[in-house]
C-alpha cells in the first residue's frame, strides 16, 4: 500500500514538474526574438492573455488595458503576439511619422484565409504596392474624387429618394435600401453599370457582405481571428463566412467571364476591363501580380469596403439626427439657405455649409465604424518610443482611442458638432480624425466615401425629416456589437416629407 502511494505521489510530482518545465520553456521561447517589446500582461501558454480579454467585447478589453499599460503595450491574442497602440499621438507617430515601417498588413484570418494575400487590402510587400498604385490610378480614371463620380452619386441619390418616398411616412428599417444605393456606386465603377434595386446580383452582394460584416463584428469573428485552426473544426456562425466568400467569388467570376467575352482592349469600360488588360500585358511575366485570383480578391475587397462602411455610417447618422432633433433642424436650415429646394445639393455647396460638414465629421468620429482599424505589421525591426519591435510583429491601432482622445476633443463621450467648428462657426479640421485609417494604408476609397456621405445625407434631409418611433431621448446610440465594425442597433423610423 505504501509503495502504491509512493508511486502515485512520484507520478503526480513528475507530472507537475513536467508542466512547470513546459511553462518555463514556453516563456523562454516566447521571449526570444522580442527585441525590447513594450510591457504588457504576462501571457499563459496557448491562451495568451485571453483571461484578461473578453471575446464578446475585445475593443473594450484592449482599451482598458491601455489605461493600465500605457499608449504602447504588448498583448497575446492566443498564441499570437501583437503590439497595441492607443491614443492619437502614438497612432500618428506610427502610421504617419513612421509610415513605411508600419505599412505591412497584419494577420486577420477572417479575411486572409479567403484572400490568401491576393487582394489589395490584405496583400503585403511588392504585391500590395503594385496593386494599390494600379487601383488608385484606375479608380481616378473612372472619376474617383472628380465631378464625373459626383454625377453618378447624384443620379443614384435620385433613385434612393424615389425609393424613400414609397415608404409614404410609414415605419421602415432603412438598412436594406441604403445598402442597395451605396453599393451601386462602387458597382458602377467595378462592373461598368449600376443595378436595378431588384437585380438578383445586387441583392446577393448586399446579403453576403452584410452577413459577413455582422459575423466579423461579433464574438465568433473575434474568436476565429485568435484560434482559426481550432475554429475550422467547431460549428458556429463563423462557418458561414467562408460559404459567403465562396458565393461572392462565384458571382464576381461570372461577371469577369462576361467581361472577357465582350472585352475591347482599346476601350475599357470599368475596373475589371482595365485589370484584364493588365493581365494580358503581363501574361509572359512570371513575377506579375496580375492574375485571376488577384482580380477576384481585389474586386471583393473594393465591393466590401465600398458597400458596408458608408451604409453603416449613414445608419448611425440617422440615429444621431433623430436623437438630437435640434441638430437635424439646424442642418436642414443650412441646406435650405445654401441650396434651397429647386436642386439637389452638390459638392460645391460643402464649403458654404460648415455646420453640416461638422455634423457629418462628428457622426464619423462618434460612430467610429471601424474602431480597431485593420491590423498593421512592421516591415522591419522598428525602433519606436524606446522599444524595438521585431520585423513581422502585428500592430493593432485603437482608432476609438484616437476619436475619443480628450486632448483633442472637449467632450469625447458626447455627440458634439462643435468639435469641428471654430469660434466663428467655420469648419475646422481636427488632426485626431482617422475614420479611414492614416498613412500608407489609408483607405483608397476615402474620397468616394466622403462624397457619398455628404451628398446622400444632404439630399435626404433636403426632402425628409427623420422621425423616431418613440421619444428621442430613448434612442440608444451604443453599438450592438464592436468587432471589425461598430454595428448600430436595429431600428425603424418614419420619413416626413418637408
Amino acid at each position: 500500500m505504501l509503495a502504491a502511494a509512493f508511486t502515485m505521489d512520484s507520478l503526480s510530482i513528475a507530472i507537475l514538474l513536467g508542466l512547470l518545465a513546459l511553462t518555463c520553456l514556453f516563456l523562454i521561447l516566447s521571449s526570444k526574438g522580442k527585441g525590447r517589446l513594450p510591457p504588457g500582461p504576462r501571457p499563459l501558454p496557448f491562451l495568451g492573455n485571453l483571461l484578461q480579454l473578453r471575446s464578446q467585447d475585445m475593443l473594450a478589453s484592449l482599451t482598458k488595458l491601455s489605461k493600465e499599460y500605457g499608449s504602447v503595450y504588448t498583448v497575446h491574442l492566443g498564441p499570437r503576439r501583437v503590439v497595441v497602440l492607443s491614443g492619437y499621438q502614438a497612432v500618428k507617430e506610427a502610421l504617419v511619422d513612421q509610415g513605411e515601417d508600419f505599412s505591412g498588413r497584419g494577420d486577420y484570418p477572417v479575411f486572409f484565409n479567403f484572400t490568401k494575400g491576393n487582394g489589395i487590402a490584405f496583400s503585403n510587400g511588392d504585391r500590395w504596392k503594385v496593386l494599390r498604385r494600379f487601383s488608385v490610378q484606375i479608380l481616378r480614371n473612372f472619376g474617383m474624387g472628380k465631378r464625373s463620380i459626383e454625377e453618378r452619386i447624384l443620379e443614384e441619390g435620385s433613385f434612393l429618394l424615389a425609393e424613400l418616398k414609397k415608404t409614404e411616412g410609414k415605419p421602415f428599417d432603412p438598412t436594406f435600401v441604403l445598402s442597395r444605393s451605396v453599393s451601386n456606386i462602387i458597382c458602377s465603377v467595378i462592373f461598368g453599370s449600376r443595378f436595378d434595386y431588384d437585380d438578383e446580383r445586387l441583392l446577393t452582394i448586399i446579403r453576403l457582405i452584410s452577413d459577413n460584416f455582422q459575423i466579423m463584428s461579433g464574438p465568433w469573428g473575434e474568436l476565429y481571428n485568435i484560434f482559426p485552426s481550432l475554429l475550422d473544426w467547431v460549428p458556429g456562425p463563423h462557418r458561414r463566412l467562408f460559404q459567403n466568400y465562396g458565393c461572392m467569388k462565384d458571382l464576381i467570376a461570372r461577371s469577369v467571364r462576361d467581361h472577357q467575352d465582350s472585352l475591347d482592349p482599346s476601350s475599357p469600360r470599368d475596373f475589371i476591363d482595365c485589370f484584364l488588360n493588365k493581365m494580358a500585358q503581363e501574361k509572359q511575366d512570371p513575377h506579375s501580380h496580375f492574375h485571376m485570383d488577384t482580380l477576384l480578391m481585389t474586386t471583393h475587397n473594393l465591393l466590401f469596403g465600398g458597400t458596408e462602411t458608408v451604409g453603416t455610417t449613414l445608419r448611425h447618422a440617422f440615429l444621431v439626427l433623430m436623437k438630437y432633433p435640434k441638430v437635424q433642424a439646424r442642418v436642414q436650415e443650412e441646406i435650405d439657405r445654401v441650396v434651397g429646394r429647386a436642386r439637389l445639393p452638390a459638392l460645391d455647396d460643402r464649403a458654404a455649409m460648415p455646420y453640416t460638414d461638422a455634423v457629418i465629421h462628428e457622426v464619423q468620429r462618434f460612430a467610429d465604424v471601424i474602431p480597431m482599424n485593420l491590423p498593421h505589421r512592421v516591415t522591419r525591426d522598428t525602433a519606436f518610443r524606446g522599444f524595438l519591435i521585431p520585423k513581422g510583429t502585428d500592430i493593432i491601432t485603437l482608432l476609438n482611442t484616437v476619436h475619443y482622445d480628450p486632448s483633442h476633443y472637449l467632450t469625447p463621450q458626447e455627440f458634439n458638432p462643435e468639435h469641428f467648428l471654430d469660434a466663428n462657426q467655420s469648419f475646422k479640421k481636427n488632426p485626431a480624425f482617422m475614420p479611414f485609417s492614416a498613412g500608407r494604408r489609408l483607405c483608397l476609397g476615402e474620397s468616394l466615401a466622403r462624397m457619398e456621405l455628404f451628398l446622400y445625407l444632404t439630399a435626404i434631409l433636403q426632402s425628409f425629416s427623420l422621425q423616431p418611433l418613440g421619444a428621442p431621448e430613448h434612442i440608444d446610440l451604443t453599438p450592438l456589437s464592436s468587432g471589425l465594425g461598430n454595428l448600430p442597433r436595429p431600428f425603424q423610423l418614419c420619413l416626413r416629407m418637408r
